[in-house]
């Protein structure tokens, strides 16, 4: 024995250097290059590839070995990269300048960046990304989470070709279990295993954090060493967002140990952590194309993003039990009785919400139990144990001998405890009890990972066998959850309100209103977060076009706004399909309201399914707006063509011509505003889209699929109001005599916001109120000279404001969220609108028609 030998532990994996490692798998090649393109650090399998001793690359330009067009597509990448640690991929590239194309990547390393170059998958053009989307439509119909899970395993198998494909769960010591599948007949199921935290040591979870994607094609693979072994400044290479990086021998042989030649691991976040892998196993060597594995990595982006949602919404189906229970309890104790003397009436209540196996209720020293649980003496020694751990909130454990010994003396009833503080003095209780669970967790192997004496020296190595043992964990229970913790504490206060008797029963009443008021919002935030999710959308895709704060500004609230106007015109008609050349006068009225009558719309109307009616809204936003920055609608001069006609399969055929404008000219780029003209139709409604740009003008076709199609119409008469040119602020002012404006509204970010556009109209002084009694008492005890009123406050209507503004002669407008389809101010008809979402324009509008119209 070597008594010189270092000591090993679980932490030795940790401090292995896996980023530095100075090696990459040999599918590709690799150049370090510093920021005015000298060359760092090349593979030796380089010399292959340039066709010179690796030595004679180190310290030269890379200008010399790569081709001008290659160079000026990788400046363009490094500088979308700016300082961020992104990696920037650029398919079939001649890099080399003799015919050949490569795929390649680029990203920075410290003060390098780093050039992966791979091999083209040739003879084959497929575009993976677009096979992306179809697979997360597919996920989003699973209503839980293991349904996700199973559906992501079973979508990336088919994307990818593995024979096993896993979604691996981190527990929060690291540890973690294999939760889904999706395999082929030949190889053995890994669902349900467990695997300790040192299989994936701490350094290579912070990794996966990092860098999304993980492949490794053979295990047997050499490697290729990377030159020099240390930069300039005597620092290893940081390959950590490398996709070419070479393996741990470590994991190597962990990976030999399981008989798998072929891996990959695709991340899992969850609000900025790492949830988990999507873990690939493949037996036989297997070399995915850089294609296939962008097209991975985005789909687990997807999944992330489908994850927090599924999880957020169980969150909240526990926080409506929880309310559900609340009124349920409070409803059982309504009629004047005491806790306890309900006690057995809603124990089974609060087990629905949380399981248990035992309940007491320790009220003033009285004591009272349902199931398993510690005798009235053993049970007051607890509970002067929960006075001193805190008796101000709720106090769980699964293991309570852990933190307080006597417990021992019950094991056999209770050996998890979820204590429920109900008073201000540390007294009362409502304490739940688990019994003991001596779990049968399925571990691949010791959790201990005894050390062994392996081909990599004395240090940890991967077990010899993944056969399964059992863990019998004595003394626990089963864990109490984060929703049932929440849950809990929910429950505690609700308990505390009953045991001190601390409302009447109008305040009971007042309370409940509000708790239907919580349940309506919780019902709501599914369909609110997918509303998020679309201008979350908009917004990330939108920064591009956009030169400046204002532009992209601009830009954004000009879409959100088609969007609002395609919801109301769809809403007007309860959901049923609606007029394609009233969608497009709309947007000739908001965008080129000066050049109506260039705007000629030819053929019959064609009715729109709702489902369908905002995706054509944005792809004629799109085109009405280029045309008034860029098009024929730019000048005094140009027109717009739109022809609508019916297709021999019965679907809509539109075509959009621009002539006697500025000369065009095609663009270099495509930006999201184009994408969207382009791409929209055909994706989401399985239709076509075709744009050229003659110098004549702009010509689009596109092909819109029966399905989406209703019927075909003679078009109706255009009866337009006329339009009313917004006065300058200073007018607005001096016709409302420049006082003071009161702002009713609710929501205090939007009576904010249109504060501040009230105030840049001239007004004086602004005021907000929240409610009508407030807004009454503003009106009668001060000089308000203008009003903007929120039809809907809450629980009430601004009607009793709007007639109180009436009696006074005080000049007022109207905001509303419902857009034209408001009743609850039939009696104000003559009063100008404006509908949310509205910006300074929409406002200056509606408060110059106040004034024309007084005038």
């Amino acid at each position: 024995m070597n008594d010189a030998a270092p000591p090993v532990d679980l932490t030795t994996c940790d401090l292995e250097p896996i980023h530095v490692i100075g090696r990459i798998q040999s599918f590709g090649w690799l150049l370090s290059f510093s920021s005015d393109w000298i060359i760092n650090h090349a593979s030796l399998n380089c010399s292959d590839l340039f066709g010179c001793e690796v030595r004679e690359l180190i310290g030269v330009p890379a200008t010399r070995f790569l081709a001008p067009s290659a160079l000026h597509d990788l400046r363009t990448r490094l500088q979308i990269l700016g300082a961020g640690s992104a990696v920037e991929r650029v398919f079939e590239v001649d890099l080399l300048g003799d015919g050949r194309v490569f795929d390649v990547a680029v990203h920075p390393s410290g003060r390098s960046f780093i050039l992966e170059i791979e091999p083209h998958e040739g003879g084959r053009r497929r575009d993976y990304v677009s096979y992306v989307r179809p697979m997360i439509d597919r996920m989003r119909q699973a209503p839980t989470v293991e349904q996700l899970c199973a559906s992501a395993a079973r979508h990336l198998r088919g994307l990818t070709g593995f024979d096993r494909v896993m979604i691996y769960r981190f527990e929060p010591t690291g540890a973690g279990e294999v939760i889904a599948e999706s395999r082929n007949g030949t190889v053995d199921s890994f669902k349900g295993l467990h695997f300790p935290a040192s299989d994936i040591p701490a350094q290579a979870r912070r990794l996966y954090a990092r860098n999304m994607l993980r492949i490794i094609t053979d295990i047997d693979d050499p490697t290729v060493q990377i030159y020099p072994a240390v930069g300039p400044n005597g620092d290893p290479l940081d390959l950590s967002m490398s996709g070419l990086r070479a393996v741990s021998p470590i994991h190597i042989e962990y990976l030999r140990n399981m008989g798998v030649k072929a891996s990959m691991s695709v991340s899992i976040m969850h609000r900025g952590k790492l949830w988990g892998l999507m873990a690939c196993h493949h037996y036989a060597p297997l070399v995915l194309s850089y294609s296939v594995r962008t097209a991975s990595e985005l789909f687990g982006e997807f999944f992330s993003y489908l994850l927090e949602q599924r999880v957020a919404d169980s969150t909240m189906e526990k926080r409506i039990d929880a309310v559900k229970l609340h009124d349920e309890i409070m409803a059982r104790v309504a009629g004047g009785g005491t806790l306890l003397e309900a006690f057995g009436e809603f124990s089974d209540s609060i087990r629905k919400v949380i399981p248990h196996d035992g309940i007491v209720g320790w009220v003033h020293d009285e004591y009272v139990f349902e199931g398993e649980v510690p005798t009235r003496a053993q049970f007051e020694e607890l509970a002067r144990f929960l006075n001193t751990a805190g008796a101000s909130s709720v106090w769980a454990s699964d293991n309570v001998v852990s933190a307080f010994e006597p417990a021992a003396a019950w094991l056999d009833k209770a050996a998890g405890v979820l204590a429920l503080p109900v008073s201000r003095s540390p007294r009362d209780y409502i304490v739940l009890f688990r019994r003991e669970q001596l779990r049968e967790v399925h571990w691949a192997g010791n959790p201990e990972k005894p050390v062994e004496l392996g081909p990599n020296g004395p240090r940890l190595t991967p077990r010899k066998s993944f056969e399964l043992w059992k863990e019998e964990m004595g003394g626990h229970a089963r864990p109490w959850t984060i929703d049932e913790i929440n849950a809990a504490e929910s429950l505690r206060i609700t308990l505390l309100e009953v045991v001190l008797r601390l409302a009447d029963a109008a305040n009971a009443e007042r309370d409940r209103a509000h708790r239907q008021q919580d349940m309506l919002i919780a019902e709501l935030n599914h369909r609110v977060r997918n509303i998020l999710n679309l201008i979350r959308g908009l917004v990330s895709q939108s920064k591009e076009g956009a030169a400046s704060i204002d532009d992209f500004a601009e830009i954004i609230g000009s879409r959100i706004q088609a969007l609002a106007r395609a919801h109301d015109q769809v809403t007007r008609t309860d959901w049923s399909p609606s007029s394609l050349y009233n969608l497009i006068r709309t947007e000739t009225d908001a965008y080129a309201s000066k050049s109506q009558d260039r705007v000629r719309i030819h053929g019959p109307d064609a009715l729109i399914a709702p489902t369908a009616f905002t995706t054509l809204a944005l792809v004629v936003h799109e085109l009405m707006t280029n045309s008034c920055k860029y098009g024929a609608l730019s000048d005094s001069r140009g027109l717009v063509q739109v022809t609508l006609s019916r297709g021999d399969d019965g679907g809509l055929r539109i075509d959009w011509h621009e002539s006697d404008g500025p000369a065009v000219k095609a663009p270099t780029r495509r930006g999201f505003g184009s994408t969207i003209i382009e791409r929209t139709i055909p994706h989401e409604l399985g239709g076509s889209a075709a744009v050229d740009f003659p110098a004549g003008g702009l010509r689009a076709t596109f092909l819109v699929p029966d399905e989406h199609i209703s019927s075909f119409e003679t078009p109706s008469a255009v009866v337009r109001e006329p339009q009313v040119e917004p006065d300058s602020g200073a007018s607005i002012a001096a016709g409302l005599g420049g006082g003071t404006a009161l702002i009713v509204e609710d929501n205090v970010i939007i009576a904010m916001e249109a504060e501040d556009l009230l105030r840049s109209f001239g007004f004086r002084d602004c005021r907000i109120a929240g409610s009508v009694a407030e807004a009454l008492h503003q009106i009668r005890d001060g000089e308000v000279s203008f009003a903007m009123l929120d039809v809907n406050l809450g629980r009430e209507t601004s009607d009793a404001v709007a007639a109180e503004l009436i009696a006074q002669g005080t000049p007022f407008i109207f905001a509303s969220g419902y857009g034209e389809r408001l009743s609850t101010t039939s009696r104000f008809g003559s009063v100008p609108m404006v509908t949310k979402p509205y910006n300074e324009r929409d406002l200056r509008g509606a408060v110059t028609k106040l004034l024309r119209g007084r005038g």
